[in-house]
C-alpha cells in the first residue's frame, strides 16, 4: 500500500513538470525546473509543508543544465529546490559544478553552492566553500576564499568571480597568482584562462628569479612571460631598477624597452640614467638610453651629470672576479659637476682603470682652468679626479684677468690633482708657455714666454705658481708695458667660456665651438659609436 502511495505522489510531482515543459516553447513563458528522477518521494507536513522530499539518485533539469544529488527538498510552487549530498550540476560536456549543498532558484536562475565547491570548465578548476552561480550570465561568484587553477597558473583570493563564456576571472583582496616561473601578489587582478593574460588594476608585485616588478596597471602574459607595464611601473633586478611611463618587459629574454620619463638607477655602481627611451638587457647588465639622455654618477663626492644624444652602459665578464663596466656617450656630450665640467663629441668610461676618455674637440674645466687637446683622459679615484692625461694639440689656459691668460701648450700633458684641486702639471714635447708671474702683492711682474722640450708647473690656489723648465730652454721676459701683442697669446689659444656648461639644466643646451676654433683634423682611428641594432647584436 505504501509503495502505491509513493508512486501516486511521484506522478503528482512529475506530471506538472511535463505540463510546464509543454509551455517552454513559448518565449513569453518562464522556464521551470523539471524533476526527472528520484528513488523515494514523500511529503511531511511537519518537516516542510511546502516541499516534496526526494531521496536517492535525485535528478533535475532546468533548460540545458542538469542537476544531481543524494536528496532534495523540491518546492514546486516556488520553482526551486534544495539539494543535499554529492551535488553535481552539468551543462554540456565542458561545465561541471560540484558541492555538498545547493539552493537553486528557477525564477532567478541562481545557484547557491556550499561546502567543497568545485567549478570545472574544461581545463580550469575553481575551488571554494561558497559559490553563487548566475546562469543568466554564466558567472560564478565566490566570497569565502577561492582557488582557480589552469594549465599555467594557480590564483587565489578572498573574493572573486569567473565568467564561463569569456574565460575572464576577477580576483579581489589578498590575490596571489603562482606558477613555476613567477609569483604575483595583488589586491585586484584579472586573469583570462584562455589567453593566459593577467590584467593588473591595483598595487601588484611580481617576483620571477632575481627580478621583481611593481605596477598598478599592467597586462602580463603568463604563457610567454611578457608584460606591458603602465603608470610609472618599476622593474627591480640585482639592486638596479628602471621606472618609466610605460615599459615592455620580456622576462624570458631578460630585456625591456621603456618609454617616457625613464629613470634607470644602479645602486651597485652608484649611477642613474634618465631619458625618453631605453633598451635594457638584465641578462648581460646593459642599458641603452636616448632622447634627452642623462647619466648622474654619484659614486664620488662631486656628483657628475653627463648628457649626450645616446648613452650606452654595458657590463662585461659577469659572474667573475674580472667584472667591469663601460659607459659610452656619443654626439654632443656635455658634463657638469661642481669641480669639473666637460664638452666633447664622444666619451667612454671604463671601470677597470676608472678612466673617462673624451674624443673630438674635447674641453675640460676645473675651477678657472681650461684644458683641451685631441684626446682627454680623466682618471678618477674613490672621491674625485686623480689625474688627467691630454694628448696632441694640448692647451692649458688660466685667466689672470679679462685680458691676460697663463697659457701652456705641448704634445702631451699630465695634470695631477689633490682633493679635487689641480696641483701639478707635466708638459712633454714642443712646450710653449706664456706666463704672468705675480709679486707678493699679487701685482704683475711682467710676461714670460718660454720654449722647451718639457716643463713642470706647480699650481697653487687655482693658478700657476711656478714653472720649471730645463736649462736649455729659451725664453723672453717682457715688462707689462712692453709686451708685444702678438706674443700675448699662443697661436692655438681660444677661451671657450661660451661653450662651458653652467649647471645641470644647461647640459641640454648644446653650444659647439666656432668653426674657426676647432682643432686641426688628423686622420686617426675614431672611437666606434654603436647603434641600437649593433648594441643588440653585441650583447
Amino acid at each position: 500500500m505504501s509503495r502505491i502511495l509513493s508512486l501516486i505522489m511521484l506522478l503528482l510531482c512529475v506530471l506538472p513538470s511535463v505540463a510546464q515543459n509543454d509551455d517552454e516553447g513559448s518565449s513569453s513563458k518562464k522556464s521551470y525546473i523539471h524533476m526527472l528522477h528520484t528513488n523515494v518521494t514523500r511529503f511531511d507536513e511537519d518537516i516542510n509543508p511546502d516541499a516534496w522530499i526526494l531521496v536517492g539518485d535525485v535528478r533535475f533539469r532546468r533548460d540545458s543544465m542538469y542537476m544531481y544529488c543524494d536528496s532534495a527538498h523540491y518546492f514546486q510552487k516556488k520553482n526551486s529546490f534544495q539539494a543535499f549530498g554529492n551535488v553535481r550540476m552539468e551543462q554540456g560536456d565542458t561545465l561541471f559544478l560540484f558541492g555538498d549543498y545547493l539552493e537553486f532558484d528557477g525564477e532567478t536562475n541562481l545557484a547557491r553552492v556550499r561546502c567543497n565547491v568545485r567549478l570545472i570548465d574544461k581545463n580550469t578548476v575553481l575551488e571554494t566553500d561558497s559559490l553563487d552561480f548566475d546562469r543568466n550570465v554564466n558567472v560564478g561568484y565566490f566570497f569565502e576564499y577561492g582557488i582557480l587553477s589552469d594549465e599555467e597558473s594557480t590564483l587565489s583570493s578572498y573574493y572573486g568571480e569567473y565568467d564561463v563564456d569569456s574565460k575572464e576571472a576577477l580576483f579581489l583582496d589578498d590575490v596571489s597568482l603562482e606558477n613555476p616561473r613567477l609569483r604575483m601578489l595583488s589586491d585586484t587582478l584579472g586573469y583570462n584562462t584562455s589567453s593566459k593574460i593577467a590584467s593588473i588594476t591595483g598595487p601588484t608585485n611580481i617576483y620571477s628569479g632575481e627580478s621583481e616588478v611593481y605596477s598598478e596597471r599592467a597586462r602580463y602574459n603568463t604563457a610567454v612571460r611578457e608584460a606591458v607595464l603602465l603608470d610609472r611601473s618599476v622593474i627591480f633586478n640585482d639592486r638596479k631598477e628602471i621606472t618609466a611611463d610605460s615599459i615592455y618587459y620580456d622576462m624570458r629574454s631578460g630585456y625591456s624597452e621603456a618609454f617616457g620619463n625613464i629613470v634607470y638607477s644602479d645602486t651597485i655602481n652608484r649611477n642613474m640614467l634618465t631619458g625618453g627611451y631605453a633598451y635594457v638587457n638584465e641578462l648581460v647588465d646593459s642599458a641603452y638610453v636616448t632622447e634627452r639622455a642623462l647619466v648622474a654618477d654619484y659614486s664620488r663626492s662631486d656628483t657628475l651629470f653627463m648628457h649626450s644624444d645616446t648613452i650606452w652602459a654595458v657590463s662585461y665578464n659577469l659572474g667573475t672576479d674580472s667584472l667591469y663596466r663601460k659607459v659610452k656617450a656619443y654626439n654632443k656630450v656635455r658634463a657638469w659637476g661642481k669641480e669639473m665640467q666637460a664638452v666633447c663629441d664622444s666619451l667612454v668610461f671604463d671601470s677597470r682603470d676608472t678612466c673617462m676618455t673624451m674624443y673630438k674637440d674635447p674641453i675640460l674645466w676645473n675651477k678657472d682652468v681650461q684644458l683641451l687637446g685631441e684626446e682627454v683622459r680623466v682618471y678618477m679615484d674613490s672621491t674625485s679626479i686623480d689625474w688627467v692625461h691630454i694628448i696632441n694639440q694640448t692647451l692649458y689656459a688660466e685667466p689672470m684677468d679679462s685680458v691676460n691668460y697663463n697659457q701652456i701648450r705641448g704634445k702631451e700633458m699630465r695634470f695631477f690633482f689633490d682633493e679635487g684641486k689641480l696641483s701639478e702639471m707635466q708638459v712633454i714635447g714642443s712646450v710653449q708657455i706664456v706666463f704672468f708671474p705675480l709679486d707678493d702683492d699679487s701685482l704683475y711682474v711682467g710676461m714670460n714666454t718660454t720654449s722647451a722640450g718639457r716643463a713642470v708647473a706647480y699650481i697653487k690656489d687655482g693658478q700657476v705658481d711656478k714653472v720649471v723648465v730645463p736649462k736649455e730652454a729659451s725664453g723672453v721676459f717682457y715688462p707689462m708695458s712692453q709686451r708685444p701683442p702678438e706674443e700675448c697669446y699662443l697661436d692655438n689659444f681660444v677661451w671657450f667660456d661660451y661653450v662651458r656648461p653652467t649647471s645641470k639644466e644647461d647640459l641640454f643646451e648644446w653650444r659647439g665651438k666656432d668653426s674657426n676654433s676647432k682643432l686641426k683634423v688628423f686622420k686617426r682611428e675614431s672611437v666606434p659609436l654603436p647603434t641600437l641594432d649593433r648594441f643588440r647584436k653585441e650583447e
